[in-house]
């Protein structure tokens, strides 16, 4: 069973947009899983934006992968190293660590997952 940052079960991050490196709604990971996504954020306009000037759209739709793009408020599970370069800019988005896969601690401190941890929803 996936443990989450809290040392608990690992809980679904998003089926709305689907989400997870496996599209389960959990941001589980494997070998397979060389970005690690592991990460739930709840996004923002900020962070999309962010990530947009980095050279990963998030918001743009790529029907051709079954992607609608994300708009602000959705769940999804982020790379482990991306919301460590959004943190480093100040533009990290919120967490949802119950629903955060326990090795993004290998990348991440647990304090500051806390510092923008937001009730699951």
């Amino acid at each position: 069973m996936a443990r989450n940052v809290l040392g608990g079960e690992l809980l679904s991050c998003s089926t709305d947009p689907m989400t997870g490196f496996y599209r389960t709604g959990c941001c589980d990971t494997g070998g397979e899983d060389s970005g690690v996504h592991t990460v739930c954020v709840r996004v923002t306009a900020e962070f999309l934006e962010f990530s947009a000037s980095v050279g990963n759209d998030l918001s743009t739709p790529h029907p051709e992968y079954g992607f609608a793009g994300l708009q602000p408020g959705n769940q999804w599970c982020l790379c482990a190293d991306r919301w460590v370069e959004a943190h480093e800019a100040g533009k990290a988005p919120s967490v949802v660590l119950e629903a955060t896969h326990a090795r993004t601690l290998e990348w991440v401190d647990l304090a500051d997952l806390q510092r923008h941890a937001v009730t699951p929803g």
